[in-house]
């Protein structure tokens, strides 16, 4: 099972700013959308049927970004994302904005989600099947935090 998913995206003029190049909170929106799109297609996992199916769903309790080239209007990007870690009750995704020769590293993206119950309005342990999908893209960084993982991939990227 694939453990780094990516797929392309176009940056459409409405999420840039005046210097044309995308807003910093847009980097945002493209990065929860290519997690969900990654999800659905290569795990075949729905969120949003998951939530509708078992009022289930990870929500955003933090973020941390750092973007280190613009990405600009109509350019085409590579967006990947990976599980770096997991605990019973959360996730931590780890994903990449590349230019589309990934080559040059855009931005780089931690999120930690919460899985919630919508009806208890309370955090919740993974249910089996979820925790088995977990164990299976697990695909762990050796870095132990944040700026160290920015630094390695900067040292691998042209910026």
């Amino acid at each position: 099972m694939e453990k780094i998913l990516s797929s392309n995206y176009k940056i459409r003029f409405q999420d840039c700013d005046p210097f044309n190049h995308l807003n910093n909170a847009s980097y945002i929106n493209y990065f929860i959308n290519a997690r969900e799109d990654h999800l659905l297609d290569n795990y075949n996992f729905d969120v949003f049927e998951n939530l509708k199916t078992n009022g289930q769903a990870w929500i955003v309790v933090s973020n941390q970004i750092c973007y280190l080239n613009p990405a600009n209007v109509i350019e085409n990007v590579l967006i990947e994302s990976q599980l770096i870690a997991f605990t019973p009750k959360s996730v931590q995704i780890e994903m990449r904005m590349w230019n589309e020769g990934k080559n040059k590293l855009k931005a780089m993206l931690w999120t930690t989600f919460l899985y919630f119950n919508t009806q208890t309005q309370k955090a919740i342990n993974h249910p089996a099947p979820v925790t088995n999908l977990l164990d299976s893209i697990l695909l762990p960084v050796e870095q132990n935090n944040f700026e160290e993982r920015r630094n390695y991939l900067m040292r691998r990227a042209v910026i």
